[in-house]
């Protein structure tokens, strides 16, 4: 064996695996459509041939003993001290067979952790229970949800092909591009998972963990919160859209500019009134999307878990209107009720507030305006 073939039979180089496969398999890894999910995918199948390799000599041997030295056939056992020769024999090669899975499995492991010179970085934060998505250098930032309806959920309705994998607002990502991603958590630990780009890495509160992927082709790529981070660990999807380089810089002008525009048209709320109608309508739709999961479509909650806002007295008593304001807004710490002030807009704010005061029999005749969000917001007194 010449110094060439036993440094690439060392280095087990991943051509081991063109006998894999390429048709995708519920019962093995996903290749992906990056370079480093081809690179853990070939790992994957190398280290799988070289188990399958040591399995076949090792119970094979074992097997041929145990036929060829049986009692039937008068194989009588020897009698024997340990031999050094042997001892540093099956020291040796399971050391070299180390060596050689260490060395392709520290350079991939190297490779996945090198996020420098990226050309694009996103941070991503997850919350109970919805991604965050913000473009660092670009005005674009979102909050990303579960777009199965609860009518699938509940077996109501037919269930789509992606039950449960779809959202409202996916994450847009141009392809031939190194993407950094900054991943961090605003409550419990989550994680931000897709197969077809080999990345998974925990959302950790107060911490940062680094990740990169670098997309090889354009389509959509699904995946999960690899976490259990609560009651609706399993509603908490990811969906990347990988768009051509012209198309990915126009969607980032033309949310750029629609993101711009609904600032614009927040602070002319600010001067207007709306009425009853038109916030109940908006509330219920923002409700039964943000809220109604915890505290039901119903208002009733769940006795001993999430409190309910039909009847309640912070949702009817009008001397707590600011209390109610200012949990919708900030959120309550220690429990379960997320801060919407940074998720939902002024007008969606007060459509929802309005909607819990007047839906359920509530019948407060309050009508919440987008001046009286925005005092709260801003820390001002009504």
């Amino acid at each position: 064996m010449t110094i060439r073939q036993l440094l690439s039979t060392l280095a087990l180089v991943p051509s081991f695996a063109v006998f894999a496969s390429e048709e995708p398999s519920s019962l093995n890894l996903t290749r992906g459509v990056t370079e480093i999910s081809a690179q853990v995918y070939d790992l994957h199948m190398t280290i799988l041939y070289i188990c399958i390799a040591i399995g076949v000599v090792v119970f094979g041997a074992m097997f041929w003993a145990i036929v060829h030295h049986r009692k039937s056939k008068g194989a009588v056992a020897a009698n024997f001290h340990e031999s050094t020769k042997v001892e540093i024999l099956w020291t040796l090669i399971p050391f070299l067979i180390l060596i050689g899975m260490a060395v392709p499995a520290t350079r991939v492991l190297l490779a996945m952790e090198d996020v420098s010179e990226p050309e694009i970085t996103v941070q991503v934060t997850g919350s109970q229970w919805k991604w965050h998505y913000r473009y660092f250098d670009q005005d674009v930032e979102f909050f990303s949800l579960l777009a199965s309806s609860a009518a699938q959920i509940n077996g109501e309705q037919t269930k789509r092909d992606n039950y449960l994998l779809e959202v409202d607002r996916p994450l847009v990502l141009p392809i031939g591009k190194k993407v950094r991603f900054l991943i961090t958590s605003e409550d419990v630990i989550h994680s931000w998972w897709v197969p077809d780009f080999a990345v998974k890495k925990d959302a950790n509160p107060g911490f940062i963990n680094e990740a990169w992927t670098k997309i090889d082709k354009p389509g959509i790529y699904r995946g999960q919160c690899a976490e259990l981070c609560g009651k609706d660990h399993g509603f908490m999807p990811i969906v990347v859209i990988a768009k051509p380089v012209e198309e990915f810089d126009a969607w980032v002008l033309e949310t750029a500019t629609a993101q711009a525009k609904v600032r614009e048209e927040e602070k002319k709320l600010l001067d207007m009134n709306m009425d009853m109608d038109e916030l109940m309508a908006l509330g219920e739709e923002v409700y039964n999307s943000r809220c109604a999961a915890c505290h039901q479509i119903n208002g009733l909650g769940l006795p001993g878990v999430f409190p309910a806002l039909a009847q309640s007295d912070i949702a009817i008593n009008p001397d707590r209107i600011v209390d109610h304001l200012s949990v919708v807004i900030h959120g309550q710490d220690g429990t379960a009720m997320q801060a919407f002030g940074p998720q939902l807009g002024l007008k969606e704010l007060a459509a929802v507030v309005t909607y819990e005061r007047n839906a359920w029999g509530n019948n407060t005749g309050d009508v919440i305006q987008a001046a009286q969000i925005n005092a709260v917001l801003n820390g001002d007194d009504l």
